[in-house]
């Protein structure tokens, strides 16, 4: 258990022993004490929201976690409300990450896990949890013909794949360079996802997103999974595609069967959104947790949306396998502060008006509490977005931190699941298990149609390591079969993060 864990834990309000604030795990009165070793509120303090522990000088660093979160505005004194009126963040632009010559040593790993799921292997050696069809818009003009393909060849197919699924998007056309390249890689990066059992693609005909360009740009997928046509080609759009459709269903009917798998097989995906100040306490932490056991059993977690990284990459550079990893992650951040400048925004755009509202103040105290969802597994690659997972193991990924571009990122890269932390509720999936993990026990009971886990039982003192022990098991179940709620209520979507011109 962390020093965090226990401290929260043990008293429900103090995170590190070094922190200058507390946390109220529910809404407090000015005049009220917290706890007996805590000082007297001054203000009234929402639950989520923090509270002075000390007296606090103006321009002094306001501590949380452990680390600084920010600066006092102006003086905060002992039992004081800290938000925004009197906290502000300290970060501006680029940094110089010097290499500290520390290398982090993948060989203490614990016990590896003797766990197995029932997947689907492939001929390439992956492991799919599921066995889907997945129709493939590659412009934005063909989008409902897709979705209408899906829905009726799916009636005909039933029962011999897990499904057949659209992917649309607004894009494919009037996209130049590498705006285009990368609305190119994402989609064949999804196409090569091992959840998907079979492939359609839909084109239109006359897009800049050519379906042969795309079917050179997915070396990965078995021939006879594959099926293409532009739709002014085709006599009936909608024959033509059922029938590829049946075509790949009975393929798959035929050579696909569930067998048991290592959990080394698992990619993960690691998401937070919609975040609150329990983030970092519960739900986080606890994927944490999940990362380090994947780790030790050769599995893999990818860790994205890089602003919400800034204010605490230095702990994820420490973690770097490589000075070339190091570099690599201090070359990403640069890369994504100067995409902020370069529209004139601030790197610390960002906590949302959600956030803060539970209780976040500033982009660092949120970095802080999201990178605990990497646990404390060593860093061993850094992806561009549009890649695709190249080593077992804990890899970082290029993306911004909105939540559908940021899933489409890590389905694309080769997730297989994401695990999802929200502190006020999201019903978002994309198009692979997207698990909702409930940072208080309040929310799970509220929106059951949303919530696949509750980690509240932590803030009531149920132990980390128990809590971690169910959430392991609800995940081997959903690899095995069970179905996420995003799949339950058909919440699946992809988003494009797009940057250049459109004609």
């Amino acid at each position: 258990m962390s020093v965090a864990e226990k401290s929260a834990i043990s008293q429900g309000l103090v995170v590190h022993p070094d922190d200058g604030v507390g946390v109220a795990t529910s809404a407090l009165a000015r005049g009220e004490r917290p706890a007996a070793n805590l000082p007297r509120l001054l203000d009234p303090v929402p639950a989520g929201h923090k509270f002075a522990l000390t007296d606090i000088p103006a321009g002094a660093p306001v501590i949380k976690y452990g680390a600084i979160i920010g600066r006092a505005r102006c003086d905060i004194a002992a039992g004081a409300h800290v938000h925004s009126h009197n906290l502000e963040t300290t970060l501006s632009g680029e940094q110089d990450y010097a290499w500290t010559g520390r290398t982090a040593d993948r060989s203490s790993k614990a016990a590896v896990s003797t766990d197995t799921f029932m997947g689907y292997r492939r001929f390439d050696g992956r492991v799919g949890i599921r066995n889907e069809i997945w129709v493939i818009a590659t412009v934005g003009c063909v989008n409902r013909t897709s979705e209408r393909i899906a829905r009726m060849a799916a009636n005909q197919v039933r029962g011999q794949v897990d499904g057949v699924h659209a992917i649309t998007h607004p894009f494919g056309c009037s996209q130049l360079g590498d705006d285009l390249e990368k609305t190119r890689a994402i989609l064949a990066g999804l196409a090569q996802n091992p959840n998907a059992g079979g492939v359609l693609l839909v084109g239109l005909g006359c897009e800049s997103n050519q379906y042969r360009a795309l079917l050179d740009a997915m070396p990965d997928t078995d021939p006879l999974r594959v099926r293409a046509f532009a739709c002014q080609e085709a006599g009936d759009e909608l024959d033509a595609g059922i029938a590829a459709v049946a075509e790949i269903a009975d393929h798959m009917a035929q050579m696909d069967r569930r067998e048991p798998c290592p959990v080394s097989d698992l990619v993960i995906g690691l998401k937070c959104g919609g975040s609150d100040a329990f983030s970092g306490l519960t739900a986080n932490p606890l994927l944490g947790r999940i990362t380090d056991r994947l780790d030790a059993a050769g599995g893999s977690t990818i860790l994205t949306e890089v602003p919400e990284m800034f204010g605490a990459e230095h702990i994820l550079m420490d973690r770097a396998v490589s000075r070339e990893v190091h570099t690599a992650i201090g070359t990403m951040m640069n890369r994504f502060k100067r995409y902020f400048i370069g529209h004139g925004e601030p790197v610390h755009a960002n906590p949302s008006p959600g956030n803060i509202e539970g209780g976040i103040t500033t982009l660092e105290e949120k970095s802080l509490g999201g990178v605990q969802k990497a646990g404390s597994a060593p860093v061993v690659d850094v992806l561009d977005y549009g890649d695709r997972l190249r080593r077992s193991g804990l890899s970082l990924l290029e993306a911004p931190g909105n939540d559908a571009v940021s899933t489409t990122a890590m389905a694309a890269a080769g997730a297989t699941m994401i695990l999802f932390t929200t502190g006020r509720g999201t019903p978002l999936g994309t198009m692979v298990p997207t698990l909702k993990l409930a940072t208080r026990s309040d929310l799970a009971e509220r929106k059951p149609n949303w919530i696949d886990f509750d980690a509240g039982p932590i803030l009531d003192g149920e132990a980390p390591d128990a809590t971690a022990d169910r959430l392991w098991r609800t995940l081997l179940d959903v690899a095995g079969g069970k179905r996420a709620r995003n799949e339950l209520y058909d919440e699946r979507q992809i988003a494009l993060w797009k940057g250049g011109v459109t004609l």
